[in-house]
This record gives C-alpha cells, structure tokens and sequence, in this order.
C-alpha cells in the first residue's frame, strides 16, 4: 500500500503528458487504482459508494452557480464594445506622455479584469485596439506584446476572479474573504507593472515614444467626457459585483446574477446587445462551465481512491519534512506550481494539486486565505511562459503577420519576472493579503465567560436539594 499513492500520482502524469484529456485522465486513474485497491484487499467495494455522495455533492454546490454567472457576464461585456470605447479614451488620455498607450493598456487591462474576468476578453480586445497603434508610432515590439499580453493577466488576481472562486472552494474558505485578500496583490501587481514602463521611459524612451500631435483627437472636456462615458459604467457595475459582496449584501452567487443582468444592459446601453450576441455568450457559457464540471467530477474521482490508499499521509509526510519550516514548504510548493503551469490550467492545478497542499499547510499554521490567494498570484505565470502560456496564444492569434512570435515570446520574460516578484512580496510581506480582511475583536473566545444570575425564587418555590 505503501508506493499506491505515488504510482497514482506517476500515472496521473503520464496521461497528462500523452496529452488526455485531464477531466478523464482523473477519472480513469482513479477508477483504475480503487478496483486495483479492492482486488488486492486495501479497502471494500462499499468505499467506492462514497464516489454518487461525492458528485451529488459538486453537482449541488451552490457557491460553484457563481462561475457560469460570472462567465455570462464577462463574455457579455467582451462582445459590447466596452474595452475599446476605455482603451481608446485613455489611450488619448495618457498618450502625450512617454509609455503612454502602455499606461492606458494596464489601467484598461486592470478594470476589464474587474468586469470580465477573462483573460481571452482582454487579451484579444486590448491587442486588436493598441497593438496596431503602437506598432505605427514606434513602440517596440516586445514592450508592445509583452504589456498587452501582462495585463490580460491582471484578469487572474482582481476579483470577481473565477480562479479565485474555485480556490476559495477547494479551501474551504469563503470567497468574500479570497476577494478581500486579492484586492492588496492587484494593487500591488499593477504598480509593479506601471513601475516598469516608468523606468523603461526613463532609460528607454525611444521604446516608448509618446503620440505626436496629430494621433491626439480629442482634447479638453470632450475627452474627459469620453473617458468617463466608459469608466463611469464600469466602476458602478464593479460595485454591483464586488461591492455587494464585501458588504455582505449578497453572496458570490447572487452578486455573479446580478453582474450578468448588469451586462446585459450596459450591452444595451452601448446599443451593441443583439439575441446573436447573447447566443454566443451562452456557448461559450456552457463550454467553460461544463469543462469545469467535468474536470472536478474527474478530481473527486482521483482524490476518493487517492484518500483511500493514505495518499494524503504520504504528502503531508512528504512536506511537512522539508527543510525550512512553514518558508520552505512555501518556496517548495510554489516552485512546484510555477513549473506545472508550464503544463497544466489553472483550473487543473486548483482541482488536482491544491486539495493535497491544504492540508499539509493548514497543519504548518499557514493562513489558508493567504496561501490561496499567494497561489492564485502564482498561477498568473501560467498564462504567459511558454509553452502554454495562453495569453501568448491569444495575442498571435489576433496580431499582425509582420509580428514574429519570437518578440512575443522575449517580450513576456520580463512580466513573467514581474509577476514572481509579487509572489515574493506575498510570501515576505503576508500584510499585503491580510490587511484587507476582517480584524478579529482581539478576543479569545475559550476566555469567555457569560454568568446568568439566577432569578429570585419565594422560599415556598425554592430548588430542591439533592443528596
């Protein structure tokens, strides 16, 4: 029983390099190891009886309702015309400065995030927009690539995230609270970034040049006007979702509902809301909450067997050893990570990795919210190292031919090294998570003590005493 748990996970990993799909490569290797484990006597076939509980279970999860509302309203808003009415206003905005259109394209990249949360939204609509326009007035092709390919990414950290979701169900933490601790992170994420354009200006500014005097339009009011026409929707539609949620006003779910049907008119609003339109939401809807479903049913497979054969011993013997305590288990797991998303979504590293890391760091001490959220700022790398690195596909599929996939691909080095830098600020500086959730009173509760005096009785109605 001893080399089940590895050989599962060896095997797990096999499938995922031959290229299965992951939803039943899990299932597969679960299936497979708990038949194996009931021939050879390490448990009865009536622990598999647990697996229709374990489904009905994800199947009624309330909290999971929230990521196909979520989904709605992010491929509502990429397809109404939203991120090129803000990208083109803050693009004349910011464009008299050197970096400018790249200041615009983070800030943008920042509030899509907040709206759509799809890393595809904002990818596509920021390269088809900017990318063009910084390639006529002298941008450098890989700050170009690399800072619309980074911002998209932004998407990942700046609630109402759906990786942020599944954690927060993986963990067993509420959402609110993973919301709450994500908000230091962006803030910090997008510094980090326009710190960079800084300096690139700085020491660069032929990278960088600033729109000459014909490029700029609009001046004055009118352009103040056009750049509050975008923004102003967008913050009241962020509150809406986010808002409601840290007030305690509504739950993710009903917020999600909520941030959908504000799509929807904010699509009507830009005269851009058609039945087709709403149509090619709704697929794209049902792909990625049935491919979400389906991965977890796969993971709840994999982890019954893996529970079964004391896979979760092996892993929290396997970490809870390594040198260095509460820091190298968190320099080990995230090196770990980091490198599985040159491989794996995110979705898969949330269902698959994460419910064997939990246990072993709420065991350590370890603040279960901020070690969600130090993964999720982690898993932004994902989206931008090669060889899957999907915003990267994004943004060759949508530039230019005269764009070489090389510059896009040098061009991310140096945001990916942005993004570790955060997860090293995170690591060293907890504050930056913490801060931002609910103080407790200061208050041990096991040092309560409520006293009830008793009423005064007549003597004719006194407790009677026993001997």
């Amino acid at each position: 029983m001893d080399v089940m748990a590895p050989l599962m996970f060896g095997g797990l990993v096999v499938f995922l390099l031959i290229g299965f799909p992951v939803a039943f490569s899990l299932s597969a290797v679960g299936l497979f190891f708990g038949f194996l484990s009931i021939e050879l006597g390490f448990f009865t076939p009536a622990y598999l009886g647990n697996l229709p509980l374990r489904v009905f279970g994800i199947i009624a999860n309330d909290l999971l309702l929230a990521i196909p509302f979520f989904t709605l309203m992010g491929a509502i808003l990429e397809r109404c015309g939203l991120a090129e009415d803000l990208l083109e206003g803050t693009g004349q905005l910011f464009g008299k400065v050197p970096g400018g259109l790249a200041y615009a394209v983070i800030l943008v990249g920042a509030v899509l995030g907040a709206i759509t949360g799809t890393v595809a939204a904002s990818v596509i609509a920021m390269g088809m927009i900017s990318l063009p326009i910084m390639m006529r007035y002298g941008y450098d092709m890989r700050i170009a690539t690399g800072v619309i390919a980074a911002s998209g990414t932004i998407t990942q950290v700046i609630p109402p995230s759906l990786v942020l979701i599944v954690l927060g169900d993986q963990l067993g933490k509420s959402v609110g609270d993973m919301y709450a601790g994500a908000i230091g992170p962006s803030i910090l994420q997008v510094l980090l970034f326009i710190g960079f354009i800084v300096v690139v200006s700085i020491f660069q500014p032929h990278r960088v040049p600033p729109l000459p005097d014909e490029a700029l339009t609009q001046r004055g009011w009118a352009l103040w006007w056009r750049v509050l026409k975008g923004m102003v929707p967008s913050v009241v539609l962020i509150f809406l979702v986010l808002g409601t949620i840290f007030l305690g006003l509504a739950t993710p779910t009903e917020a999600g509902a909520m941030g959908a049907v504000g799509a929807v008119v904010l699509a009507v609003v830009n005269r851009r809301f058609s039945w087709d339109l709403l149509w090619q939401a709704t697929q794209n809807t049902m792909r990625i909450t049935a491919m979400v479903i389906f991965i977890l049913i796969g993971a709840t497979v994999f982890s019954l067997v893996f529970q079964g054969v004391d896979g979760a011993i092996w892993i929290e013997h396997l970490l809870s050893k390594l040198p260095g305590g509460q820091v190298g288990f968190l320099i080990f797991s995230q090196i770990f990570i980091f490198f599985l998303a040159f491989f794996l979504d995110f979705f898969e590293i949330a269902f698959i990795i994460i419910p064997l890391l939990a246990p072993v760091a709420a065991k350590l001490g370890i603040d279960l919210v901020w070690f969600g959220v130090l993964i999720c700022v982690n898993m932004q790398t994902s989206f931008m190292h090669p060889p899957f690195g999907f915003a990267l596909f994004y943004l060759r599929g949508i530039a230019p031919k005269e764009v070489r996939s090389r510059d896009i691909y040098w061009g991310a080095i140096p945001w990916v090294g942005l993004q570790l830098i955060l997860v090293a600020i995170v690591i060293f500086w907890p504050a930056s998570v913490t801060y931002w959730l609910d103080k407790s009173t200061g208050v041990d509760p096991s040092t309560v003590r409520i006293e009830v005096p008793l009423p005064d009785l007549p003597e004719d109605d006194a407790p009677p005493v026993f001997k």
